[in-house]
């Protein structure tokens, strides 16, 4: 167990990852428009923990709120740049990491415009990968709100456990949510 790393160790340089049809990239400032696209649709912010962006301010002051995350050496996310147009569709990253119990959190997000067509579910295992990889965790986790179907099917697709309902385990947009928890094991990951 002293291979236990330090949460700079993977974030001081954020790496690109690239898939099939993504490239999971950092944001840049130039990205604003195309995230305020997005996240101005208040059907692709019902489920956020942020507020669906009321003008583009709000996209850049989320962006700049990222790159200080890169700056610092802190977990930060992944903006989605679809391949095919070169514009960003979304954003994915951890939402949280022990790494001293090997355990992390994925959270993500993307345009609506392009929603059931598999790209979170790609982007998704692609930080799969990165965890169990890069990050030495034995355990990945992911939550989403009760009535949020598609997410839920993405953690499915990835092959995570379905493990219960934790009630009112986040306050969100004025709210106590109940969220669904699914987790998927190192051992489980290997044999995929």
């Amino acid at each position: 167990m002293n291979d236990i790393l330090k949460i700079e160790d993977v974030f001081t340089n954020i790496p690109s990852i690239e898939t099939d049809r993504m490239l999971l990239r950092k944001m840049r400032l130039e990205d604003a428009m195309d995230m305020f696209e997005y996240a101005s649709d208040p059907e692709m912010t019902k489920y956020t923990s942020w507020d669906t962006h009321k003008t583009i301010e709000d996209s850049k002051q989320f962006i700049q709120m990222t790159l200080q995350k890169y700056e610092n050496k802190e977990m930060s996310t992944w903006g989605i740049e679809h391949k095919q147009n070169q514009k960003l569709i979304g954003g994915c990253g951890f939402v949280y990491w022990n790494p001293n119990h090997r355990r992390t959190e994925i959270g993500y997000s993307l345009s609506r415009a392009y929603w059931n067509q598999g790209l979170i579910t790609e982007a998704s295992q692609a930080l799969i990968n990165f965890a169990f990889k890069k990050m030495k965790v034995n355990r990945v986790e992911a939550r989403c709100n009760v009535e949020n179907v598609g997410s839920e099917r993405v953690m499915q697709k990835i092959g995570m456990t379905y493990e219960g309902i934790l009630r009112e385990q986040i306050y969100i947009k004025e709210n106590y949510e109940d969220v669904k928890m699914y987790s998927l094991l190192k051992k489980e990951y290997e044999k995929l």
